[in-house]
């Protein structure tokens, strides 16, 4: 009995032709490493067999699509972590890594899903839409604290304190000028204090 024969029925039977092509027998059609990268996601289980002899080379087939998407740049696996991997082949702890990587990546599995339910929890159903909001609230505040920290510059619109205004020359020497200066400096001077106060009190 072949290995093919052997499959449980539950699986897609992809078949592995001499050209490459790869042959999905539940839908009759050609597929490609992406299409089966795409069900593996999806949670479709399969099995890839030799079409000529019927050896079952899911594995094979499996570590290309892994390879094909480090190509792509999406580096899933550190560089330490496939020297450690290559070191245990023929290792005398060889035949526990298999099973503990399974382990591994099953309890990982089942942490992802609980990171995204309690952001469901927390945020409703659009999670990134809330992360993305928080993300730009913060930066709101990141500035306006940078504000409180520059009195010189634009709190109100931009303007320095004592700078004339547009179309208006600057009166030299004037003693009333100086005052008029000194005391928007020090209004300014009290409105930043006012914005730092709120801002720490949030």
């Amino acid at each position: 009995m072949s290995e093919e024969k052997a499959a449980p029925q539950s699986a897609v039977v992809i078949k592995k032709y001499a050209n490459r092509r790869l042959y999905n027998t539940s839908t009759s059609t050609y597929v490609t490493l992406d299409d089966l990268s795409a069900m593996v996601k999806s949670g479709t289980d399969f099995l890839v067999y030799d079409a000529k002899t019927g050896e079952d080379i899911t594995r094979s087939v499996l570590t290309q699509i892994i390879f094909e998407e480090e190509n792509k740049g999406t580096n899933l696996l550190p560089i330490n972590f496939l020297r450690q991997l290559i070191r245990f082949y023929g290792d005398s702890m060889q035949a526990f890594v298999p099973g503990y990587l399974e382990f591994s990546l099953e309890n990982l599995g089942k942490e992802q899903e609980k990171f995204r339910s309690q952001l469901l929890e927390a945020w409703g159903g659009d999670a990134l839409k809330a992360m993305q909001d928080t993300a730009q609230r913060n930066m709101a505040m990141f500035g306006d604290a940078m504000k409180v920290f520059n009195p010189f510059a634009a709190a109100m619109g931009g303007a320095v304190p004592g700078a004339p205004a547009p179309g208006k020359p600057a009166q030299q020497g004037s003693a009333s000028g100086s005052r008029d200066d000194l005391q928007a400096l020090k209004d300014q001077l009290a409105a930043m204090q006012q914005k730092l106060d709120t801002l720490t009190n949030k």
